[in-house]
């Protein structure tokens, strides 16, 4: 048993291969009493399972049926304009349905807004309620409407004029537009010359201004804002947006302002649809149902609760892989949609190339774009996050993306022109990489800055969701769920008070933090994981303790071989004993559970694992005390692939995760590729980081030999330039095993179940966040902080915006 291990802890040598380092026993446990710490800190942290039963399937049903008919909102500002569309050889309205639903929908206050999460007057509000006294005004409709709306625009006026307020795009222009057509419908605004003269300042400023993109970006942008500019628009030249569906840009107000100018057919047909569709009101973009669908399903994975929705995400993804296969429209034409779906359907396994992201490849595809023009980092991110689903070193469309987009994620840091919390997401994502983040932890950042209104602002409010609420609710609900758990496993581990708990914790940040899946049924998967963990740690201090002997090393390695036969050989002493059991008794115990779910023994498969460890780690354990420094690369890694032990301590977790695992699996190309890709992602990840405590010790690096093959002195000490060079091309041949990694384990078809592939892929992405930059092991703060983010610390929720 484990629990019979505690002389375990008395090899003293440095350990340079083991998961935690030495200097980790120094600090200060985390914890000083078990239960009554617990509690404590679940009184803070919030209840686990607060939602009752049938309220939590309310919740799940609200989201669901937004994922299968996404529910656009109203745009009061787009409807107004549609409103205004003349009927074709007659002097009536084209679309009487909007104009009866603006005399229907003004508020109390004399305004038109629909937006219930924004408590006060905004400039989507003032631009919605001066386009929809413009609509009735045209067809001389609801005059005491117009009245009251007249009165809320002059009592709020000033706020136009605000620098410092969120501001829907093109506002400057747009509203500017519709006091022009106000007046020359005779429409007096109660407001002075003055304040009609700063707004009209303002709209030169938008004209003149030098905005970011290119004059292409310009002119697409000057396009989308078209019913802003009345007669300084070139209405004909303007034609070249024109979708396949008849719209420009997606945009009813701008689709609105061609069919007013020029009655084209195509563009009224599109507006027909849509007044059809939605009954009178219309929404701020259509079609954007993809988008609508895919942000849901992102927003779901990222906040942890997408288990849930499984045959809804299915489904969506089918249908955007369909639409991506006939390069639709909806999907291709925007830069942000396409990189998302790109991202989502290349994750989940869909066969999907590189080469029809090649219109993005160059950085003049986001300069000459309405993006481009307004410095849109939503779309930066998403396609920098798109650029890390490489599956390969050769992959030039995605390195290029990836190059340009962090290149102006990183100009947007250093100008300041970010908002708080759009800088931190752009921090983050450039510090860290998809294959860097930690399922729990991104969970949890996620969630605590979720904002429930927080819609992208295009002309006019947008909503791409009505479950935001729903989705928040129940990410909450789940994380605190897993908390309850985390805290359970730690109290088990908290009784073993003969493996001092200071030593486990970074273990326990590690594994359990990442919560590979989070459902309670998995949770003698995540223990079998740190058990083994701790075994390999002691294994790796006996092999690397210079007390160790020779006789004990062989003796081990001999009583593993054998392993149910090992009473016919015996214990050369004490330290042999304690160690071989522990690793048995562990190993048997997880095989007997094993058994259970794959109808055959997998224990014999442990136990070579153990073997192969062992006899790699006395391999260095000679290199070091002989000196010897391998002649290649090649040799290093043969050895050094081994003795990471990644796989060792993995595998019990792949064997427990559920789906059947044949011996015919286990014995693939595939399996043994991705435990090789494992332990290599490891190996080198660790040996960037290492490699200035094993010059200490006396132990070979993959850094350390290369920058002695590069220095050409092997007698001496590299140079610190040598070592810097190897450094970033050992990261190199890392970076490449994870795209390998990244193919095999999203391809479908394989012997080898997604699931156990997804428990491999999680072990290199615990690895690349510990190394990200620099050894995390070394730096216990951190790691602790991580810990308690995940297992104890409460979630700290950003309060909605005013």
């Amino acid at each position: 048993m484990l629990g019979s291990s505690s002389s375990m802890w008395q090899f003293r040598g440095p350990s340079s291969r083991g998961m935690v380092p030495k200097q980790l026993s120094k600090g200060p446990p985390m914890v000083t009493t078990a239960a009554a710490g617990v509690e404590k800190r679940l009184e803070v942290g919030g209840s686990s399972g607060s939602l009752q039963g049938t309220h939590r399937k309310e919740l799940q049903g609200k989201i669901r049926k937004q994922l299968q008919e996404p529910e656009l909102s109203p745009s009061l500002y787009d409807t107004a304009w549609v409103a205004m569309v003349p009927m074709r050889g007659s002097d009536g309205p084209c679309f009487p349905q909007c104009v009866e639903w603006m005399l229907q929908n003004q508020q109390d206050d004399g305004s038109w807004g629909i937006n219930s999460s924004i408590s006060s007057v905004n400039k989507d509000i003032l631009l919605s309620t001066l386009a929809c006294i413009v609509a009735l005004k045209r067809w001389n409709a609801g005059p005491y409407h117009i009245k009251r709306g007249l009165t809320f625009v002059g009592r709020n006026f000033s706020i136009a004029m605000e620098v410092q307020t969120v501001t829907p795009v093109g506002f400057n222009l747009t509203f500017s537009g519709l006091i022009s057509l106000a007046a020359g419908m005779g429409l007096r605004l109660p407001v002075s010359e003055t304040d009609v003269s700063e707004i009209f300042h303002l709209r030169k400023i938008e004209l003149e201004r030098d905005a970011g993109g290119t004059i292409l970006a310009r002119k697409a942008f000057m396009a989308y804002v078209s019913e802003g500019l009345g007669s300084l628009q070139d209405w004909d030249e303007i034609m070249a947006y024109q979708r396949k569906n008849g719209s420009l840009f997606n945009s009813p107000s701008t689709t609105a302002a061609v069919a007013m100018h020029n009655f084209n057919d195509r563009a009224l047909n599109y507006l027909d649809s849509l007044v059809n569709k939605f009954g009178g009101p219309v929404p701020a973009m259509y079609r954007q149902d993809i988008y609508s669908q895919l942000y849901t399903v992102d927003t779901l994975e990222r906040t942890g609760i997408s288990r849930h929705f499984a045959y809804e995400i299915r489904d969506i993804l089918d249908m955007t892989y369909r639409c991506w296969v006939n390069n639709e429209e909806e999907l291709m034409l925007d830069i942000k949609t396409c990189a998302m779906a790109f991202r989502l359907l290349r994750t989940h396994g869909y066969d999907i190339t590189s080469d029809d992201m090649a219109p993005f490849s160059k950085q003049s595809s986001f300069d000459d774009s309405i993006h481009g023009y307004l410095n849109d980092t939503k779309t930066l991110l998403e396609l920098f996050k798109t650029s890390q689903l490489r599956f390969s070193g050769d992959d030039l469309i995605l390195e290029n993306i990836g190059t340009w987009s962090s290149k102006l994620l990183k100009q947007q840091l250093s100008s300041k022109i970010l908002s708080p919390s759009a800088r931190s997401e752009v921090e983050h994502a450039l510090k860290f990489p998809l294959h860097a983040t930690l399922d729990r932890l991104e969970h949890k950042r996620n969630i605590e800055q979720f904002k429930i209104g927080s819609s992208p602002l295009l002309k006019s409010g947008y909503c791409g969701s009505h479950s935001n609420k729903e989705i928040l609710s129940l990410a909450i609900d789940e994380f605190h769920s897993s908390q309850s758990v985390y805290q359970q496993e730690l109290q088990y581990f908290e009784r073993l008070d003969e493996l001092k708990f200071a030593r486990i914790m970074p273990l326990i940040v590690h594994f359990i933090s990442t919560a590979t899946v989070f459902p309670c049924e998995l949770a003698e998967a995540r223990m079998a994981l740190n058990k083994t963990s701790l075994l390999l740690t002691a294994v790796d201090d006996f092999f690397d303790c210079t007390e160790t002997s020779r006789e004990e090393m062989e003796n081990y390695i001999a009583l593993i071989d054998k392993w149910d036969k090992h009473d016919e050989i015996g214990f050369c002493s004490e330290n042999v004993e304690i160690l071989f059991n522990a690793v048995y008794n562990t190993s048997k115990q997880v095989g007997a559970k094993a058994a259970l779910i794959h109808n055959r023994n997998i224990t014999d498969h442990l136990a070579e694992l153990w073997l192969d460890s062992a006899k790699a780690m006395m391999v260095e354990a000679e290199w070091t005390a002989n000196k010897y420094i391998p002649s290649t690369m090649e040799e290093y890694m043969s050895n050094a692939v081994v003795s990471a032990s990644f796989s060792t301590f993995v595998c019990p977790t792949v064997y427990l995760v559920g789906p059947e695992l044949s011996e015919e699996a286990v014995r693939s190309d595939e399996y043994t590729e991705l435990l090789r890709l494992t332990n290599v992602i490891g190996r080198l990840m660790n040996d960037t980081q290492s490699y200035r405590k094993e010059i200490g010790v006396g132990k070979m690096n993959s850094v350390i030999l290369h920058a002695l093959a590069v220095n050409g002195d092997c007698n001496g000490l590299p140079s610190p330039e040598s070592i810097e060079a190897a450094k970033e091309e050992i990261k190199r041949m890392a970076e490449s095993s994870i795209w390998e990694m990244q193919k095999l384990v999203v391809s479908e078809g394989g012997p080898v179940p997604r699931p156990c592939k997804d428990r491999l892929w999680e072990m290199c992405k615990i690895v690349s966040f510990i190394y990200v930059d620099e050894d995390a092991y070394l730096t216990p703060k951190e790691m602790m902080s991580s810990a308690r983010a995940v297992i104890f610390d409460p979630l700290r929720l950003t309060p909605p915006a005013s």
